[in-house]
């Protein structure tokens, strides 16, 4: 069982029971903390901390957001773990609404309070005493890879950004997969979740649709697009399965995403730095080449060869740590 501490407004876990999708590193050391974000929502995260850490020093940190719709169970946490190994303190953190975080309803989709959670990490971290809070830096893989950019084009402590396999959900949600939907097909779409917003009320509780299997399957289920059956590759089957990570959001949560542009203001994070990371065959990919021609320098593309979109959560020998590790290392000196 773990006990549970309370000091200053921060809560954690000791000897927490390691629940991840991963192997633990004998070279580190994990503890559940959870801590608020300016909304009072308590934002549940795993802290990775160097087994011979030096508390009268002072580190730079990172903040590790998950892949849209995982949990910090998955590759959010191999990513923290492997760059405790490298020298850094790191969080990886549930969203507001999903995983062990608070908030209700549960899975909402949120881009103001996903982009907010961020900032809340840095919050926690600036104030660790072994943490310089001078040296911040943060991950986002997936769509947390926009909300990362977002909080960091707002939020001046955070000095460098790292962004993997991005999706833009803002951008995708309005415009439909590659830019290919119609103003007719938006304002059909608009329609449906206005009606399903009464729907929603007179239940009292937002529509969510079916998820990931409780349980790892065994296999893709057949009838799926490519899209779909890569996801369900890492999420519904042992590869990356976690009974936390649900999947999709509550439907209405598709209007907020619809009416806030993530990334229209990414120039302005410069002269902080950029490294975007995405493989060379993920579906993906449109996003990360286009937010990195937005975005000013100093920036840097690393593709990687031969990856897909997920390949980059969990296969530790495809994902460029050295690159990450080299990249904050310079950003965070």
């Amino acid at each position: 069982m773990s006990t549970l501490v309370f000091i200053t407004g921060v809560t954690w876990a000791e000897d927490a029971a390691w629940d991840k999708t991963f192997a633990k590193s004998e070279k580190v050391v994990h503890e559940k903390v959870a801590y608020p974000n300016r909304y009072g929502i308590t934002i549940a995260a795993d802290m990775y901390l160097p087994k011979d850490i030096d508390t009268s020093k002072k580190y730079a940190a990172i903040v590790v957001g998950t892949p849209y719709g995982g949990v910090k169970e998955q590759g959010a946490g191999i990513y923290a773990q492997t760059l405790v190994e490298r020298g850094f303190i790191t969080i990886a953190f549930d969203e507001s609404f999903n995983g062990e975080s608070s908030g209700e309803p549960r899975h909402v989709s949120s881009p103001e309070i996903f982009v907010e959670d961020f900032s809340a990490g840095v919050d926690f971290l600036g104030t660790r005493p072994f943490v310089d809070k001078n040296k911040i830096g943060v991950i986002g893989i997936c769509g947390s890879g926009a909300f990362s950019l977002t909080a960091a084009q707002v939020d001046h402590r955070i000095k460098a950004v790292t962004t993997v396999s991005m999706y833009d959900m803002s951008r995708v949600i309005r415009n439909g997969w590659k830019d290919g939907m119609t103003d007719e097909q938006r304002n059909k779409t608009l329609d449906q979740l206005g009606e399903q917003r009464w729907k929603d009320f007179e239940n009292g509780s937002p529509f969510l649709p079916p998820g990931f299997p409780e349980e790892a399957a065994a296999s893709i289920p057949e009838g799926l697009d490519p899209i779909s059956s890569e996801f369900f590759e890492y999420y519904g089957m042992a590869r990356g399965h976690h009974p936390r990570s649900h999947g999709p959001f509550t439907l209405t949560s598709n209007m907020a995403f619809m009416n806030f542009p993530l990334l229209s203001y990414i120039q302005s994070i410069s002269p902080r730095p950029i490294l975007f990371i995405m493989g060379e065959n993920a579906h993906s990919r449109y996003f990360t080449e286009d937010a990195y021609e937005m975005a000013a320098e100093p920036k840097e593309l690393v593709i990687v060869p031969g990856a897909r979109h997920i390949d980059l959560y969990d296969r530790v020998d495809m994902i460029p740590f050295d690159k990450i590790t080299s990249f904050f290392q310079e950003s965070l000196k």
